[in-house]
This record gives C-alpha cells, structure tokens and sequence, in this order.
C-alpha cells in the first residue's frame, strides 16, 4: 500500500509541476498575442498525432465499447480539453497568474462538491463548509477584497472565466473516477483528446475568422513544444494514473502546490504582487481545503 501510495504522490506532484508551468507559459503566450483558443488547438492536435501510433490499435479493438459510452467520453472530453484549457489561456490575457492559481486551487473542493451532486462520494458537512468557505475566498479575489466591485459587477472578465474553468476541471475529474474503465491510460488520454478536440475545431475556425491568427516564430514554437509535452500529455497521463491509484478526492490535494510553484515564478518572472486580497482569499481557500478534508468519526 505504502509503496502504491508512493508511485501515485510522484505522479500526481509531476502533473501539478506541469501544470504550474503552463500557466506561466500562458501567460508568455497572452505577451506575444498568442491567440488562446488556437494555441489550445495546436496543443491537442500535436498531442493527438503523437499518441496515436501507441493508441490506436487499442481504440480499433475496443471501438464497440467507445461507441457504447460516447455520450460519457464527450463530456470528459469538453470539460477537460475544450473548456478548460481554453479558457486558461483565455483569462490569462486579462488576470494575474497568482489570481488564476490561487482560484484553481480550489478545484479539489469543487471535486467533492460535483461528486456529491453526481453521487460519485458521499459528502459531509465539513465538505459543505470547505466549499463555502473556498467560494468565499474565491470572491475576495475576483473582486480584490472591494465590496465596490461586487455591487457595480464591475469583474475582470479573465477572473470570472476562470470560475468555469475550475468548475469544468471538477467536473472531468469527478467523472474520471465514476466509471470503471476498460481502456489503458494512454488510449483512455487519446479518447478524451479526440472527443475534445472535435469541439475545438469550430472554436479555432470562429477565432481565426475573426483575424486572431498564429504567427509561426520562434515564440509560438517554443510555447507549443512546452503546452504539448508537459501539461498536454505528461501531466494528463501521470494524473491519469495518480487518481487511479487513489482516488479523485485524495489527488486533489496535490493540487494546492500549484499556487504555491506558480505564484513564486510569476512573482520571479513577472514580478507579480502577492496583494492583501491575495493573502484574504488563501486564508478562506486554505480553510476550505483543511475543512473539506475532515472526516466525521463515528460515535
């Protein structure tokens, strides 16, 4: 068990290190003018032509069995591929990279919220209070802790889309672990890539029709190289294999290192601020989260 537990926390820190990385480059590609949705595009179409010749004979052999839960593998692709990488790199064109972390972070909350909505887990009332307290921090962000803010709706629109964005990822990794799957990890990957990808193809179509088009530099290049190696393929694979071995809730909590990792390259990097509605906002996430991990005993 110790040694299961092991392999699965070396998965899920390399996914979360990744991860932290391509918020970063994210931020790189919104200064360059990358076009977000395309740079998304890019990213799982490479991802999918490299994965194919280890996964498609494996996806031919179990066709049937895809077909069979198309409507399951649509969803995991959308919420994963489609929303939530897009809109990553969309809100970082308009937010902070320590905003955007610090509100991913509370996606290991979310995840238990959406598995008790699905079902998935059973929740308990120190749950139901670590997600209020993480949406009460996640508030003090979007609207810097100034209740102005909040009255006039007067958002950055990169905060607010990052909500969807963190709601989206939840929602993949609560349904990642309802089913049990007959496919491997990696022909599993190429499934969601494929059924993501297909509604990514009218979303790059509309951007580049409205004049967002990729200039192919060294910057684009090296953007692409990093999104499609590390947070679109290694990351999904070994988070794969971390949540397999054991369990949605438990990895989550590999996802707190992320504003930690992220928030001190930005703040290197970018010279971001870490501000007070920053710290106000951690304080009620943190609380969330210790919260969220609580378990009841049994009189």
């Amino acid at each position: 068990m110790t040694n299961k537990n092991n392999v699965a926390y070396i998965f899920l820190f390399l996914a979360t290190l990744f991860w932290s990385g391509n918020f970063l480059v994210g931020k790189f590609a919104s200064q360059y003018q990358i076009p977000p949705f395309s740079l998304n595009f890019y990213r799982w179409l490479f991802a999918w032509l490299i994965l194919a010749p280890f996964t498609i004979q494996e996806i031919l052999k179990k066709r049937n069995y895809i077909l069979e839960n198309y409507k399951y593998y649509t969803v995991l692709g959308i919420t994963s591929v489609t929303i939530f990488n897009s809109i990553v790199y969309y809100s970082l064109n308009f937010t902070q990279v320590i905003s955007g972390v610090l509100m991913i972070s509370t996606i290991p909350v979310m995840i238990i919220f959406i598995s008790s909505i699905l079902k998935i887990e059973k929740t308990n009332t120190f749950q139901i209070s670590g997600v209020t307290c993480s949406f009460i921090g996640v508030i003090l962000i979007i609207t810097k802790a100034n209740l102005g803010i909040l009255i006039n709706l007067d958002f950055n629109k990169g905060d607010i889309t990052m909500v969807f964005g963190m709601l989206s990822w939840a929602t993949y990794s609560a349904l990642l672990k309802k089913k049990k799957h007959e496919l491997s990890q990696l022909p599993l990957l190429e499934v969601v890539i494929s059924f993501g990808f297909i509604f990514l193809i009218p979303i790059y179509f509309i951007e580049y029709q409205m004049g967002y088009r990729i200039i192919l530099d060294q910057n684009f290049l090296m953007i692409l190289f990093y999104v499609v190696l590390f947070p679109g393929l290694a990351s999904f694979i070994f988070w794969i294999k971390g949540v397999s071995l054991i369990g949605a809730n438990r990895a989550g909590v590999f996802l707190h290192m992320m504003p930690i990792l992220s928030a001190i390259m930005a703040m290197i990097i970018f010279n971001e601020k870490f501000m007070f509605y920053h710290m106000l906002g951690a304080i009620f996430i943190l609380t969330g989260i210790l919260l969220s991990n609580r378990k009841i005993k049994n009189a």
